[in-house]
């Protein structure tokens, strides 16, 4: 069964001696080249990894340490027991292998697993199925070189071309009037949300422009089916629609809304690679970009991997072309299923803007959606965080309500029953478990999510700042600086983290000139980070201007500081710098906090 087991693929009758070395590094590229390899650039370096060292008899060296600092590139002081990549990468490489060998790698002669507890591989040699089995569409699969490729650079084969072109006649199946496939969507879908269909990229220039594009096309489809606001119709249906299909069909048969097109030229050692994101109501060009490649400089899966997240990020993260249009074209419809898919987008808005206003109109909007529409996860993990902000930004607190901590816990659980592998639900509970201070499980529930998603900018900012406040700042600062690169019209709220771990830093210089490019209007706590920075250069006017503010508007959390403190999960020397700027900005700081007390005793002799 696809995801049970140990990661073997149950083809035991089928086993033979172990297969030689050679075959074993043929086996290898044939998976590292085949686009049916549900893996992303840096899983299938994973696989890689791991086969090659043990051939080379290193098998004993296959440990979390070493993948993560080799293969993952983590720092010479990764742990893996705070930082689950590893474990979470193994999960996914399993799982693509397994359904890779259950699919068009049935007949393939060497099978390559990853037994679960550990991540040494096994291989396996096997013979053809048995008489009277039903190949399916791995009767097409391609006769792995008889001399393994270069390792360091690896070209897609022309076996691969073979294999996609074969594979398109299987699964082709010519559209006839007033039929068409069934979409495969994401489950549960936002009602009344977006709806994509990404087309074959098609192949200009030399030949080996099919395989480029083949490849390209699913890695595309692959990133963008991870932003679960948006519904992704199935490689099978987009496949079958033909060349020249005009937009007024495509939307009539499939019921999309838009439209994702391009195609990959190839011309020596160069590649021109264009998209389009089509409204398929009106045929506009929502969105349009053009990448130019030298396979000499970099390698096919790299270009796949790199361009394919790109994409995805500017056309499907929470503040991109689909959001934005959606919000547009959502403005001017009635109520109803619309409604609340609706709210989600408004809830990105409540993002940008932060204000109580919005928050309370958000609030209950997601609470009619969620009555409405039970099974709804995105909108629960969106509820989740807007209770949460009923705590920590004080916001529309409820007289007589569970703690808003509780409520928000019980949202985003819910929506990760609903949706385990939901990001935003994913991301909701990383912030409750966060502020019910477990940072240790929040931080594990980050790793996942991002795992599962590395383009959105949504995540990788709640993620970096729950990282910094733990005491991760570089690289916390890091994936705020990945976030602000990729979704540059959010840069006041980056910023504003990004000075808090300059200050942390004590380059109070950077510091200032990165609190001014935030949005003081739309943070109220950024007035105090700021006021904190300039009481630490001396800057008395403009202390006293964003101490006032702050006060303004959170007159009573000096009441509170410890927990204020605690329930970010400052540590105690991170804590104690904020309260000594505070003092300095005029700020009514308890005379000796917490944290204060805390390291002291640390350092005092027992």
């Amino acid at each position: 069964m696809l995801g049970g087991g140990d990661g073997t693929v149950g083809a035991s009758p089928q086993a033979q001696s172990p297969p030689a070395a050679e075959d074993v590094r043929a086996q290898l590229e044939v998976l590292l080249a085949s686009p049916d390899l549900d893996a992303s650039a840096r899983v299938r370096r994973f696989l890689r990894y791991v086969v090659e060292e043990t051939l080379a008899g290193r098998a004993q060296r296959i440990k979390a340490y070493a993948i993560g600092t080799e293969v993952f590139e983590r720092n010479a002081d990764f742990d893996a027991q705070s930082d689950p990549v590893v474990r979470i990468e193994a999960g996914r490489l399993r799982r693509a292998l397994e359904r890779y060998y259950l699919s068009v790698g049935a007949l393939d002669p060497v099978v390559i697993t990853i037994p679960k507890g550990g991540y040494v591989p096994h291989f396996a040699s096997r013979t053809a199925p048995v008489a009277g089995a039903d190949p399916g569409p791995a009767s097409l699969a391609p006769v792995p070189p008889a001399d393994p490729p270069p390792r360091r650079r690896v070209p897609w084969p022309a076996t691969v071309a073979c294999l996609a072109f074969l594979g398109g006649l299987l699964l082709w199946v010519p559209w006839r009037d007033g039929a068409s496939r069934t979409p495969q969507a994401s489950a549960p879908f936002p009602p009344g949300g977006p709806t994509l269909v990404v087309l074959p990229l098609e192949a200009l220039g030399e030949p080996a422009a099919k395989s480029y594009a083949d490849g390209l096309t699913e890695e595309v489809l692959s990133q963008f089916a991870r932003f679960k606001e948006i519904t992704v119709i199935g490689r099978e249906t987009s496949r079958s629609i033909l060349p020249g299909t005009d937009m007024a069909r495509i939307r009539r048969d499939l019921g999309v809304r838009y439209v994702f097109e391009g195609s990959v030229r190839a011309a020596a050692h160069r590649l021109r690679i264009t998209g389009r994101l089509i409204d398929a109501q009106t045929s506009a060009v929502l969105w349009s970009q053009t990448y130019d490649e030298d396979l000499q400089v970099r390698d096919p899966f790299t270009i796949q991997d790199d361009i394919a997240r790109r994409v995805a990020t500017a056309v499907a993260q929470p503040y991109g072309i689909i959001q934005r249009a959606d919000g547009t074209r959502t403005g001017s419809h009635p109520p109803g299923d619309l409604e609340a898919y609706a709210c989600t987008l408004r809830f990105y808005d409540y993002r940008a803007a932060l204000t109580e206003e919005s928050h309370g109109a958000i609030r209950t909007c997601l609470e009619r959606a969620v009555a409405a529409h039970p099974d709804y996860a995105t909108a629960w993990a969106m509820l989740s965080v807007l209770y949460l902000d009923e705590d920590r930004f004080g916001f529309n607190p409820r007289v007589g309500a569970s703690p808003p901590i509780q409520r928000s816990l019980e949202a985003a659980r819910r929506a990760i029953r609903l949706d385990p592998e939901n990001v935003r639900a994913l991301q909701s509970l990383m912030m409750a478990l966060f502020f019910a201070r477990q940072p240790a499980e929040a931080l594990e529930v980050g790793e996942r999510a991002v795992a599962l998603n590395p383009n959105d900018t949504e995540l990788l900012g709640a993620f970096g700042t729950c990282l910094g406040q733990a005491g991760a700042w570089q690289r916390g600062a890091e994936l705020i600086e990945q976030a602000l690169a990729r979704n540059p019209g959010h840069s006041g709220y980056y910023s504003g983290v990004l000075a808090v771990y300059a200050y942390m830093q004590r380059d109070y210089v950077r510091a200032e000139g990165l609190i001014r490019q935030s949005a003081l209007e739309k943070f109220p706590l950024y007035h105090f980070v700021a006021a904190v920075i300039y009481a630490q250069l001396g800057k008395a006017p403009e202390t006293a201007e964003a101490r006032d503010a702050f006060l303004r508007m959170r007159p009573t959390i000096f009441e509170h500081w410890d927990d204020e403190m605690a329930k970010r999960n400052y540590r105690p020397e991170d804590a104690a710098h904020f309260a000594e700027g505070a003092r300095k900005a005029g700020f009514p700081v308890p005379t000796r906090t917490a944290a204060e007390t805390a390291l002291q005793a640390s350092t005092s002799p027992h």
